[in-house]
């Protein structure tokens, strides 16, 4: 299992994300990105960020 804060990414935003594996955190992420703080283009540079505080979790 995988898990991501957004917090970790942008400061002050609550909403976490897990998932199987890393695609299924990144299409999570990608969709809040969306809908919640308006990117209509996600940067690479912010994606590797994400990408970078993917943490595993014991299920």
């Amino acid at each position: 299992m995988k898990v991501f804060a957004c917090g970790d990414v942008v400061p002050g935003c609550s909403h976490t994300f897990s998932a199987a594996d890393e695609s299924g955190i990144l299409a999570q992420v990608a969709a809040h990105a969306t809908a919640d703080h308006g990117l209509t283009d996600i940067p690479p540079a912010l994606v590797d960020q994400v990408r970078s505080r993917i943490t595993a979790v014991q299920a």
